[in-house]
């Protein structure tokens, strides 16, 4: 199991902690700080799903006028396990 914990940017998230397992399958996600409802829907729905599929789905998503969003936040963490 790998545990990464990174600071977001440019998002109200502050933090995002992940666990993935041997097989590069998502198996927790939390964020502190930012909407909790959609940040919530955000870890369920990518729970048990690969790494590269979450990182092909979520990159490049924006969130109002920002160049960035929690999802792309998400994407960017992940980026640091390879």
């Amino acid at each position: 199991m790998r545990h990464i914990s990174y600071k977001t940017q440019g998002t109200c998230s502050q933090f995002i902690d992940i666990d993935v397992d041997d097989n590069n399958i998502i198996q927790q996600v939390y964020f502190t700080g930012g909407c909790n409802g959609n940040l919530k829907g955000i870890c369920t729905l990518v729970r048990g799903m690969s790494v590269e599929q979450v990182k092909e789905k979520l990159r490049g998503i924006t969130c109002g006028l920002k160049p960035t969003s929690c999802p792309d936040q998400l994407a960017r963490a992940l980026d640091q396990l390879d």
